[in-house]
């Protein structure tokens, strides 16, 4: 209901605006001399400097509300490079305040939305698994150093020996691993679509499904261990499931959300913490039976 509100108001706030443009088109004067014409722009900026400060201490702390005041300070960004060019056309400045406009202000803006956008996000975009990606889950000395990460080549090396170094470079070269400045192997979060079999040649297909009907028979053995040690868990265990009536569109979006919202936790630190825990998230939506 309130959404449909909120629709029905933005829609009749764009109609109404409409005759207004016009209104204000035929009536206002090229030309108007104003007073607090230094306190309006002085203003303007002592504002614009608060949303930066505001938005860079937020984003510091990946605050989700740091996306808002991104997206406002982009806004007030573009307002400034508009009000330049356009006040300044008739006069010398013209072709500085257009060059700050195209240059920097608008530039900035889009930089800003961009990172609403990733700390929104996580900027993780999603691929399709491919054989590759088989091989190397089907390896359990990949899942052992991915688990040793943050690490640097000596380290895996005493841990695991020689090989480590040949296991790290087909993680790196598949995009699961990456080495950062200061020497230490990284995982990089993977958002990686499940495949069906058709979708491989006829000569792949069984392998897939194999491989698929490997990876639900370890997600029954895991939810099956997590149900009885349940009471074990204290804060750090929880579940919550629903019913919807949902079309197809609307059940994509929900896993497109979802997909979002766990980017976004997978990139919430680059190295773990004491007081952090690694986590298991799952999420499985699928027609009730007999429905």
């Amino acid at each position: 209901m309130i959404r449909r509100m909120l629709l029905v108001f933005l829609g009749a706030a764009a109609v109404c605006l409409v005759p207004w443009i016009v209104y204000l088109a035929h009536t206002l004067p090229d030309h108007f001399d104003t007073g607090q014409w230094r306190t309006a722009w002085v203003g303007f900026d002592v504002g614009l400097v608060c949303c930066f400060a505001a938005a860079a201490w937020l984003g510091l702390r990946r605050r989700r509300s740091a996306v808002p005041l991104l997206a406002a300070t982009a806004a007030l960004l573009v307002c400034d490079g508009w009000f330049d060019v356009v006040l300044d056309w008739s006069s010398p400045d013209r072709w500085t305040s257009l060059a700050l406009a195209v240059f920097a202000e608008v530039p900035i803006a889009v930089f800003l939305l961009m990172a609403a956008r990733r700390l929104l996000t996580g900027d993780l975009r999603m691929r399709a698994l491919t054989l590759r990606d088989i091989e190397i889950h089907s390896d359990p000395r990949h899942h052992q150093v991915l688990r040793e990460l943050p690490a640097t080549d000596a380290e895996l090396t005493g841990r695991f020996g020689a090989g480590a170094v040949t296991l790290l470079g087909t993680l790196a070269e598949a995009g699961y691993v990456r080495r950062h400045r200061d020497g230490r192997w990284r995982t990089v979060p993977q958002s990686v679509r499940e495949p069906r079999p058709e979708d491989f040649d006829e000569a792949d297909q069984r392998r897939v499904a194999d491989y698929l009907d490997a990876k639900y028979g370890r997600e029954i053995e895991l939810l099956t261990w997590a149900a009885r040690h349940r009471d074990e868990f204290g804060p750090w265990g929880k579940a919550h499931r629903g019913l919807a009536w949902l079309t197809e569109p609307e059940l994509r979006h929900l896993e497109a959300e979802y997909q979002d919202l766990v980017a976004r936790y997978c990139r919430l630190r680059r190295d773990p913490v004491p007081e952090a825990r690694e986590v298991t998230v799952r999420l499985y939506a699928f027609p009730v039976p007999g429905a």
